[in-house]
């Protein structure tokens, strides 16, 4: 695969517009995804069975690349549909007591809530709700509220890398060493860092849960799981399939009949594959985690800082309020703004896309989100067309 330098579009020709920044809700598709999808599907089309014979296999390599990705050993990796697949797994996998207690931030993504609502109702358990305003204010703010919270005894924290709304960079290892400091566990939601921030299960991470069609740059319907070892036999698969047995296919192999209803099941991550993969989102997924490597997510984090840094800067003069955080380490690839007063969001989104910069508008925000093709040189053409957009708004 030829290596790509940041800031090169290249890999993405059929890509439409001046700037596509909405990678924080589904990355358009580099040539190397769509040429895999395009061998895989047609291999499938040559020969059914025999295509998936051929790239079932090339799966381990995908495993190995994602467990690389965030440090883990590709046991600890589950391939899964997608975000909140992973967040139900853990949600309705853990040996739960009646009374135990789960830390929520107020502000969080959905996919990282519901499945915890839908656990406590069904397990009695205590749903305790933290803002996310100390952690706006400083870590050593957002952090003392957490162990205030935790003084008070939690079986574990859910949480997001990277807050979906305003782009706030959450800081995962101190928090979970403040969890297994008193006795908690911290499952972590991170389809809004992985492949543009850097995250490392080392930090103390216990359960991790991403999506692959946003900073990952993989298509739809496909995901992984992370389950650390140490973790491994207290997950409960309520949610077992044919798949998280040890052996499970072996019945369909060999001369003999060997099918049997009392294989155990496996421990830790892989127990909780339930059904076959999707083969095709995985190998393409694995075509992008190629790019990513080459490129390396801490240079792609820089890279997109700066950009952002221009960007920022340049919407502030013109009467934006921005929610990035102040402090580097707080900082994702997601700049967040408030838009003017005299200005109607859902107008001023529109009045974007048609023409050419493609952006989000989550829940009462404008949000930018690059990624590693976007050239620092397209910021002036940004703020320029956001110029025009403003001035035909107001008239």
């Amino acid at each position: 695969m030829t290596v790509r330098c940041l800031g090169d579009r290249a890999l993405f020709p059929d890509l439409e517009g001046a700037a596509y920044l909405a990678h924080a809700a589904i990355s358009p598709l580099s040539r190397p995804v769509a040429e895999r999808i395009a061998e895989v599907t047609k291999d499938y089309g040559r020969g059914g069975m025999t295509g998936f014979v051929s790239w079932a296999p090339r799966l381990k390599q995908v495993r190995q690349d994602l467990a690389t990705m965030i440090s883990a050993e590709p046991r600890e990796i589950a391939f899964i549909a997608n975000t909140t697949q992973g967040v139900i797994d853990i949600a309705f996998g853990l040996p739960w007591r009646k009374g135990d207690r789960v830390v929520l931030f107020d502000g969080e993504f959905p996919a990282n809530v519901t499945p915890w609502q839908q656990a406590a109702e069904e397990f009695g358990l205590e749903l305790c709700w933290l803002s996310l305003d100390g952690f706006h204010g400083s870590v050593d703010e957002g952090l003392a509220d957490l162990e205030r919270v935790l003084d008070r005894g939690v079986r574990i924290v859910a949480v997001s890398a990277v807050q979906y709304k305003t782009g706030l960079r959450m800081p995962i290892a101190e928090m979970a060493a403040l969890c297994h400091k008193h006795g908690a566990e911290i499952f972590v939601d991170a389809i809004q860092a992985l492949g543009a921030t850097p995250i490392d299960v080392s930090w103390g991470i216990d359960y991790l849960s991403s999506g692959n069609h946003k900073h990952l740059m993989g298509p739809e319907g496909a995901g992984f799981l992370y389950v650390a070892e140490r973790c491994a036999a207290t997950v409960v698969p309520r949610l077992a399939g044919w798949l998280g047995h040890k052996d499970p296919a072996a019945f369909l192999m060999g001369d003999e009949p060997r099918l049997r209803y009392d294989n155990p099941l496996q421990l830790g991550a892989q127990a909780l594959e339930i059904g076959t993969s999707n083969v095709i989102g995985l190998a393409a997924l694995g075509a992008s985690l190629e790019l990513l490597s080459q490129l390396g997510v801490p240079a792609i984090h820089a890279h997109v800082d700066a950009y952002l840094e221009q960007l920022e800067a340049g919407l502030v003069d013109r009467g934006f309020r921005s929610h990035r955080a102040k402090a580097p380490a707080l900082r994702s690839t997601l700049l967040s703004v408030t838009v003017p007063d005299d200005v109607r969001l859902s107008r001023l989104g529109a009045a974007l896309r048609e023409r050419g910069v493609v952006c989000n508008t989550p829940d009462g925000l404008m949000r930018f989100a690059p990624h590693w093709p976007n050239a620092h040189g397209e910021v002036p053409e940004v703020l320029a067309i956001m110029d025009e957009a403003l001035a035909a708004l107001r008239g």
